[in-house]
């Protein structure tokens, strides 16, 4: 069996193993929970191979997984990095993302009860609030740093801007995403920009939630209750389409006397030393399997090869259904960045109803807010002792009128409108509708999550 070495995930000392492991299968989504002592002992071989980087989530359950190694990892606390995730809230039947300090630290303290430790490796923004501004939520996860809760930040599916903006705020050590040989949308600008800023990189579903391991055959097997059946890539419109790449897949393992799995959990190895794939099983064997893909060398023609035969637009149907926050184009992250910065009163979602209420709330939020004073809040949000430079900041155009030949809000609502021109976005109508979504997408309840 390969050797498990270990790697530096980002540039804030973090130490993990090469491959992690991920366990939210063990309790959720994929079927039926499994049985508690049979995943106990796959976690303790798991550590026992090497395999010491482990991924769970408060949402995975939800809480089971959280409390299922808590009790795998009585007595053996100090032999593993761990890593957990929060941001989804329950609460009236519903499911939706928050990211307010009071719910930081709240889930945060639920996650260190259920693990049973003083303290969590990697702490994740499993989903980013569109309606809290992420210096807001960064801010208070500094906190649980400073407080020793907590070692390191990370954050999942977050868009280019949001990782920047947090990494000002406190260096994000790791970012999740999914990154496989049939997703690959990342790789055009979350993974360069987490390279520039010396950010490791977690990747989710490198084996496309099984899919590269089997093929359809896996499909065919599912049990019930497993979310994978409603995922658009998996249902009979795709699925003919889809079992081509893996087929592709399977024809250059056979050559390289390997399986398709290992195959594909090899090419997302030799995307770089920053990288760190967490395949989930709820198998020895599949584990087992999984070291030995850290054996398999690509030379740059196999994985040209790899790449152009799953390429982004080779592969039909979303990762997602809908009602699922993830990153989609930079563009529509444009938006929703925007949103966070706009709707900050009191930490509370807009309501946008007109094209001039979308300019005068981004200039009257800005300029003043009836939310307290913070540290927090003062670098995304002017208050009373600050009002002037920060709107000049973010519409420059503001500091070349001349207050005497305009109205405030004709002011505001130019600058605004040019700053949305310089972002991408030409109609404020196309505005209007993309924040709106994401003011539905934030409150829409999660099929799945990583």
């Amino acid at each position: 069996m390969a050797k498990i070495e270990k790697m530096k995930l980002g540039s804030q000392g973090l130490e993990v193993s090469r491959q992690g492991l991920g366990c939210m299968g063990m309790s959720a989504f994929y079927g039926p929970p499994k049985p508690e002592s049979d995943m106990i002992d796959l976690i303790h071989h798991a550590i026992d191979t090497g395999i010491t980087f482990l991924d769970t989530s408060d949402v995975y359950g939800p809480f089971t997984n959280e409390i299922l190694l808590g009790k795998a990892l009585k007595h053996i606390r100090n032999k593993v990095e761990l890593a957990t995730k929060f941001g989804v809230h329950f609460g009236d039947g519903k499911r939706s993302i928050r990211g307010d300090p009071a719910f930081v630290r709240a889930a945060c303290e639920a996650s260190l009860k259920r693990l049973q430790v003083d303290c969590i490796d990697l702490y994740y923004q499993h989903r980013v609030d569109t309606g809290v501004p992420i210096e807001v939520t960064i801010g208070e996860m500094k906190k649980l740093v400073e407080e020793g809760r907590i070692k390191y930040i990370g954050l999942s599916e977050a868009s280019a801007s949001t990782i920047r903006r947090a990494h000002a705020v406190h260096p994000i050590t790791a970012v999740q995403l999914e990154w496989s040989l049939w997703t690959r949308d990342v790789e055009e600008e979350i993974v360069p920009v987490c390279r520039e800023l010396g950010i490791g990189i977690v990747a989710y579903s490198p084996l496309g939630r099984g899919f590269l391991s089997s093929g359809t055959k896996l499909v065919e097997n599912l049990s019930e209750g497993d979310s994978r059946k409603h995922l658009p890539r998996f249902q009979p419109e795709n699925l003919e389409h889809n079992e081509l790449i893996f087929d592709l897949v399977n024809e250059i393992a056979l050559k390289k006397g390997c399986t398709p799995s290992q195959l594909a959990l090899a090419w997302v190895h030799h995307q770089g030393n920053d990288v760190c794939p967490i395949p989930g099983t709820t198998k020895i064997e599949n584990l087992n399997q999984n070291i030995g893909a850290l054996s398999v060398k690509l030379s740059p023609e196999e994985m040209a090869e790899l790449e152009g035969l799953a390429s982004e637009d080779a592969v039909k149907g979303e990762r997602y259904g809908t009602g699922v926050d993830i990153i989609k184009s930079s563009r529509r992250n444009a938006s929703l960045d925007l949103k966070s910065i706009t709707t900050c009163n009191n930490c509370k979602p807009a309501t946008i109803s007109s094209e001039t209420e979308i300019c005068n709330k981004i200039g009257k939020n800005l300029i003043s807010s009836t939310a307290p004073p913070s540290d927090s809040h003062s670098s995304v949000q002017s208050h009373s002792k600050n009002k002037g430079p920060l709107l000049s900041r973010l519409f420059p155009r503001l500091r070349k009128k001349n207050k005497s030949e305009a109205s405030p809000n004709r002011v505001e609502s130019e600058a605004a409108s040019q700053t949305f021109k310089d972002m991408g976005i030409m109609s404020m109508e196309s505005l209007k509708k993309e924040l709106m979504e994401a003011n539905e997408s934030r409150d829409a309840a999660l099929m799945e999550v990583s």
